[in-house]
């Protein structure tokens, strides 16, 4: 992996919730950084209440990391549409995020607790 994504084990319990529910909480969440941006939180899938998720038809693709699908969580209140997205077949330098899904903060709130 190149210099300019940098992924590592993201220390502490991190949670994510959205319209006032937990709806992921892990000890195993990866930390990327990519560049000058922000670090992003990578949960496992197997750490998150996937059936608050559903697909959306929202992609996008990034020139390091491939091609990402967008999720809603569908929540109480209503839908929170494109809050989160992973990489289903990323690129071989950033395989360690592969069923993993991050979270946009400005829909939900990624916390370490």
């Amino acid at each position: 992996m190149s210099d300019y994504i940098k992924i590592r084990p993201a220390t502490g319990t991190w949670v994510v919730r959205a319209a006032g529910a937990v709806i992921g909480e892990s000890k195993n969440a990866l930390e990327l950084t990519e560049g000058d941006y922000p670090p992003v939180i990578y949960f496992p899938r197997s750490d998150i209440a996937m059936a608050f998720l559903d697909a959306s038809e929202t992609s996008a693709s990034c020139p390091h990391k491939g091609a990402a699908s967008y999720v809603t969580i569908v929540a109480k209140s209503g839908p929170i549409v494109d809050a989160g997205w992973s990489y289903e077949t990323p690129n071989d330098a950033v395989a360690a995020i592969k069923g993993h899904i991050a979270f946009r903060h400005d829909k939900v709130a990624v916390e370490n607790v």
